[in-house]
């Protein structure tokens, strides 16, 4: 028997430092999403809308083997139907840490730098495009690394707001009088029995759609850290309901310590796994939020661009049909995330759980 419960435990870790290391993969890809995307993500071209990916080769039509990977144009031949052919006249090599367009590393330091390219850019050259084009010619690969940027900047800061404002109105709705308790938990009702979708649609009609991005990204925390509050609310009051009688919170208050630091320095410590757990649970639930209201058409406007209105482009069908691992790739992402984030959420909850 405790064999068994050992090899679960180790089980559970592994799935915590798998989680943790994807998670960290998705974070680094969104710090240095400028640096590994080859192109703007707003810069079209016009020549090649809906482009497919291209092609990476190491051979070349006569079959001889190069140690330098090369990309064959492509040139549209039927814009009915936006069908491309290989233009054979027309190759350029890839090289890594190549210059290319000017972006600000940071928000603060001017770089050209990417990890790949072309390694003699030119504007005449063709492009080398991972995952294709959109419909305005626009660099599907580079689009995603940003829109992945832009979820996970916004997702995170609302969760913790959120988090932070709930655990605060939780433990002192638990340790405090009926009174306080009665109306801080009545506001937690009423809060989580609201559709959470429908009043972060509503909150967001309140302004204009049309808002930079930044102005954008502090509007959808605002929201989410509003009306994502309770629930973690509620389970913050009750785990302080059920440590405020506990032996040594009453050793604590009897050592004459005041009621603030029994609170804080006491009781908040030996309830905060099961907090940290629910609050793994809220980020992938507000990062679908952003992603539901950018594909309603609400979120973050064109040309910026996000998981959500990156998955707009899966509504046509034909072209769905003819590449769907390329359109449905920001619903490849999101799943991949909320699935590390359940990772990590199963590692949490069996360490809480080994604990108590």
């Amino acid at each position: 028997m405790l064999r068994n419960s050992t090899y679960k435990q180790k089980k559970k870790n592994k799935k915590l430092s798998a989680g943790l290391v994807i998670l960290a993969a998705f974070y680094l890809t969104a710090i240095f999403a400028d640096f590994l995307a080859p192109y703007d993500y707003r810069q079209q071209s016009r020549q090649q809308p809906s482009a497919p990916p291209s092609s990476i080769r190491f051979k070349d039509l006569d079959g001889n083997f190069h140690l330098r990977p090369f990309v064959i144009a492509t040139r549209l031949s039927d814009p009915l139907s936006l069908r491309y052919t290989e233009d054979t006249s027309q190759t350029f090599q890839l090289g890594f840490f190549v210059r290319g367009h000017t972006y600000n590393f940071l928000g603060l330091f001017p770089s050209d730098l990417h990890l790949f390219g072309q390694l003699v850019p030119s504007p005449s050259s063709p492009r080398i495009q991972i995952l294709g084009t959109d419909n305005l010619g626009r660099d599907r690969f580079s689009r995603l690394l940003n829109a992945i940027r832009f979820s996970l900047i916004v997702s995170p800061i609302g969760t913790i707001l959120a988090c932070v404002m709930g655990i605060l109105l939780g433990v002192i709705s638990g340790y405090a009088g009926r009174l306080i308790d009665t109306i801080l938990m009545g506001a937690a009702d009423s809060m989580m029995s609201l559709p959470t979708l429908i009043l972060i649609l509503a909150a967001r009609a309140a302004f204009p759609l049309e808002l930079p991005p930044l102005s954008a990204a502090f509007l959808l925390i605002m929201i989410f850290a509003l009306t994502g509050w309770a629930e973690i609310a509620r389970l913050a009051r009750g785990l302080v309901w059920s440590m405020r009688e506990r032996e040594f919170v009453l050793a604590a208050r009897a050592s004459g310590l005041t009621e603030a630091r029994i609170l804080f320095r006491h009781i908040l410590p030996n309830i905060s796994r099961p907090l940290l757990t629910q609050a793994t649970l809220m980020f992938p639930a507000f990062l679908l939020a952003e992603v539901a209201l950018s594909y309603l058409g609400v979120g973050l406007q064109e040309p910026e661009v996000s998981l959500g209105n990156m998955l707009t482009a899966a509504n046509d069908l034909n072209q769905l049909a003819a590449a769907p691992l390329v359109l449905l790739s920001p619903a490849i992402v999101i799943f991949l995330f909320v699935f590390t984030v359940r990772l990590i959420s199963d590692g949490l909850k069996a360490r809480s759980e080994s604990e108590f």
